[in-house]
C-alpha cells in the first residue's frame, strides 16, 4: 500500500493504538513502525519496548524516538535473566503501560502460557515463513532445502504452542532458483517491512478482530477469509 494511501487510512481510526514492542536484536521493524508512526502513516503510539538482550541495536532505534526502553538481560549476578525472572518483570512493565497490542518483533525467546494468557493486551509475533509450514527456526534454509516455490512470513496471534495461533496476514514471494538461506532472508525481511504495519492498520481500524480471529461470522462478511495475503513482487 503506498504511503499516501496508508497516511489516508491511519486517519479513519478515533484514537492511536498504544503498542509494546519486544525486541532481540536489530529492530528493523520496530524503525518501520517508528517512521510510519513519526509520519502519521501508522495511528499508533508506541508506548515502550522490551528487550531481553542489552546489545540488541533495537535499544538505540527505541531511545532515539524517546521510547521508554526496559532492558531485561541479566540478573545482579551479572547471570543471563530466566525466563520466569523476564517474566515477572516484563508483566509488570506491561502493565504499567497499559497497551493495547503487544507485538513481538524479532523477539527469541519462549513465553510461558502464564505469561500470554494474563498479559494485559493480545500478542502478535511476526514469524519468517509461511505458517504453519517451517514453525521455529532456520525458516530459510529450511525452504530452500525443501524446494519450494513459495516463501514469505506470517503475522499470527502468540500462544502457548509454538507459532501455532491463528495466523491472521502473510506475505509471499517466490523462491528464485540462486536463492541462498542469506538473500532469501534479505527478501523475507523486506516483506516483512511491509506486511507488519499493513497488519496492525487493519488491526486499529477493526478490520481484524483479534478477540475473534477466526472470524465466525465470515460466511456473513464481505471481507475475505484470514489470513489476509500480500503477494510482492521484487
Amino acid at each position: 500500500m503506498p504511503d499516501d494511501n496508508l497516511k489516508s487510512f491511519a486517519k479513519k481510526s478515533a484514537k492511536p493504538l498504544r503498542v509494546a514492542v519486544l525486541v532481540s536484536g536489530s529492530g528493523s521493524n520496530l524503525q518501520v513502525l517508528i517512521n510510519a508512526m513519526q509520519a502519521g502513516a501508522l495511528p499508533i503510539e508506541i508506548v515502550g519496548v522490551i528487550s531481553n538482550r542489552e546489545d540488541a541495536y533495537a535499544i538505540t532505534r527505541a531511545n532515539d524516538a524517546a521510547i521508554p526502553v526496559a532492558v531485561l538481560s541479566h540478573v545482579a549476578s551479572g547471570k543471563r535473566m530466566g525466563i520466569k525472572t523476564f517474566e515477572t518483570h516484563a508483566s509488570a512493565q506491561l502493565s504499567a503501560w497499559q497497551p493495547d497490542l503487544i507485538v513481538l518483533a524479532g523477539f527469541m525467546r519462549v513465553l510461558s502460557s502464564a505469561f500470554i494468557d494474563n498479559a494485559p493486551a493480545p500478542m502478535i509475533n511476526l514469524h519468517p515463513a509461511l505458517l504453519p509450514a517451517y514453525k521455529g527456526l532456520d525458516t530459510h534454509q529450511r525452504a530452500i532445502q525443501a524446494g519450494e516455490r513459495h516463501h514469505g512470513c506470517s503475522i499470527h496471534v502468540v500462544t502457548a504452542e509454538l507459532d501455532a495461533g491463528a495466523v491472521l496476514t502473510q506475505a509471499l514471494l517466490e523462491v528464485n532458483q540462486k536463492d541462498t538461506a542469506d538473500s532469501l532472508q534479505a527478501r523475507v525481511q523486506k516483506g516483512e517491512h511491509q506486511l507488519l504495519p499493513w497488519t496492525i492498520l487493519l488491526i486499529a481500524n477493526s478490520i481484524i478482530d483479534l478477540n475473534n480471529p477466526h472470524d465466525d461470522d465470515a460466511e456473513l462478511s464481505c471481507l475475505p477469509a484470514l489470513p489476509l495475503k500480500l503477494w510482492l513482487n521484487d
